[in-house]
């Protein structure tokens, strides 16, 4: 197998319009452990020391006429499984409306970057392009570097594969609050009009026990029958997503579909109180389930109180990805709008590995990522789970990068990994940047993508106490965002930039606004 390569010039990139179609968003991965998210010495976490002296050794474990450039020193590696959920940012909406912070352990900034969708090149067919851009920050030395990846766009309605959903719904007592179970039930109404003939449902319901409603029906002639069970669903007694989840995938088994999409939908606020509530046992069970029959996990929060960092253990595990909803708008985008992404897999075990080149580079460090991470000895190993991606998404990661005084020439070169969706063969494809992309200024006109993404980087940051190189005060960064919506007439960016300024407003409020802020730059 030989590697694909596409080099886009950052000209070019920096120069592509803006597709911004935010995603509702949700929580923690495995919760992301406390820091303080700021720039430290090259030792510390989160930063790769380089190593001028030490020669790039070969890669000895390439197979037989395969194509392998030379493997860099380990130290300018940085290795991760790709991740689409935008759960964190959806519900860090939410507590900001309600006069809330969020917690800082439950704010992931790739999930903000990744509610945002740039107008990446598409590939054809399955897997992924990829596309590196960068700019100088306020902060001299110091540069953010964009890798951005994508899949190709939904076939239309009737011609991606047929789905086999079976809905696990929580009907806890927790689940009585305007907002949660009247929203699922509403989202699910919405979901079976959507659905074709051809695509099959069940529906599995869980308080402190589980019971099953409806075994795998195919929707041809069945609407009906589904509306009725989906309008009965009322709430009662604990919350045992234990019991849930595991008969949610005997079903999902029992109704197997060869050819199919074959998913469970998790639909709670994920507070587990009875049975296994640290989730454990629940994830070898998703595990196992995921890798004999293919069946993944979409992980759909709900609710003011939110088990994120549960759901997103659950998700991950389950090779699927989490959202987040609290309005019938944004359950229409998710279940309409954005359903054949949902549902059309275009790549599986989806990995990331970004060489930085050390003539160049000094030290840099990803931003986010931190429950994704994933040993740069694994990248090729297919038996690490990575993650899944379906048709339409894209996916960015953002480094703080700081660069040698007056070095020139190769600054990144980013791969992505993926096993194809039906025939789980591996497939590489790769794009490189040069110091040449960083010759402007991040805030200067004509880079609205990558400033958009920065806006997203900077504001998470914030958020969980975080410190890092050129970042502007909360204050400025709303205005940034705000001229970025009053540009495009885009209402998700109006949304993000009212969200930077109850943030702003909030820590004020605490003794941390712009006069002494703590957080700003």
């Amino acid at each position: 197998m030989k590697r694909r390569h596409r080099v886009r010039s950052a000209a070019g990139i920096l120069a592509a319009g803006l597709i911004l179609t935010g995603c509702a968003g949700g929580e923690n991965r495995e919760q992301a452990s406390s820091r303080d998210g700021g720039v430290h010495a090259p030792d510390a976490p989160g930063f790769e020391a380089p190593r001028p002296d030490e020669s790039a050794p070969g890669r000895e474990d390439a197979a037989e006429g395969e194509q392998r450039s030379p493997r860099p020193a380990a130290d300018y590696l940085s290795t991760f499984a790709l991740d689409v959920d935008t759960a964190s940012y959806g519900y860090a909406r939410r507590t900001l409306a309600e006069g809330r912070l969020p917690a800082p352990e439950s704010v992931r900034p790739e999930e903000f970057v990744n509610s945002f969708r740039p107008d990446y090149p598409r590939p054809e067919g399955d897997g992924f392009s990829v596309t590196l851009d960068g700019a100088r920050t306020d902060e001299e030395g110091w540069s953010l570097v964009r890798v951005g990846l994508a899949t190709a766009a939904a076939e239309r309605r009737g011609e991606r594969p047929p789905a086999a959903l079976t809905f696990v719904v929580d009907i806890s007592g927790s689940m009585a609050e305007t907002g949660r179970l009247d929203l699922v039930k509403e989202s699910l109404g919405i979901l079976t009009d959507e659905l074709r003939d051809d695509d099959s449902v069940a529906l599995v319901t869980f308080s402190d026990e589980a019971e099953t409603r409806l075994p795998m029906t195919r929707v041809k002639g069945q609407r009906e029958r589904i509306h009725g069970i989906v309008d009965e669903l009322a709430t009662t007694s604990s919350t045992n997503v234990e019991a849930g989840v595991r008969t949610g995938y005997d079903v999902a088994v029992e109704g197997h579909r060869k050819g199919a999409t074959n998913r469970v939908v998790l639909l709670s606020d994920a507070l587990a109180n009875t049975g296994d509530t640290e989730a454990q046992s629940i994830l070898n069970r998703i595990d196992e389930e995921r890798r004999e029959y293919g069946i993944t996990l979409f992980g759909v929060g709900v609710g003011s109180e939110y088990g994120d960092a549960f759901m997103e253990q659950l998700a991950d595990k389950g090779d699927g990805h989490t959202t987040y909803v609290s309005t019938t708008e944004q359950a229409r985008k998710v279940f309409v709008d954005q359903l054949p992404t949902n549902i059309e897999l275009r790549a599986r075990d989806a990995k990331a590995q970004v060489a930085f080149d050390p003539k160049t580079v000094e030290r840099f460090r990803l931003i986010g990522y931190e429950n994704r991470e994933v040993a740069d000895e694994d990248f090729r190993n297919d038996r690490v789970d990575g993650g899944e991606v379906g048709a339409g998404h894209t996916v960015t990661a953002l480094y703080a990068v700081k660069t040698r005084p007056g070095r020139t020439g190769q600054l990144a070169t980013a791969t992505v990994r993926w096993l194809d969706p039906k025939s789980r063969a591996p497939h590489e494809n790769s794009g490189s940047v040069t110091t040449s992309a960083l010759t402007g200024s991040l805030w200067a006109p004509g880079h609205d993508s990558l400033q958009l993404t920065a806006v997203t980087a900077y504001f998470a940051d914030r958020l969980r106490g975080g410190e890092l190189p050129g970042a502007p005060r909360l204050s400025v960064l709303a205005e940034r965002s705000g001229a970025i919506a009053d540009r495009s007439g885009s209402k998700v960016v109006r949304e993000l930039t009212e969200a930077i300024r109850q943030a702003d407003q909030l820590l004020g409020r605490e003794g941390g606004g712009e006069s002494g802020d703590p957080y700003s730059g």
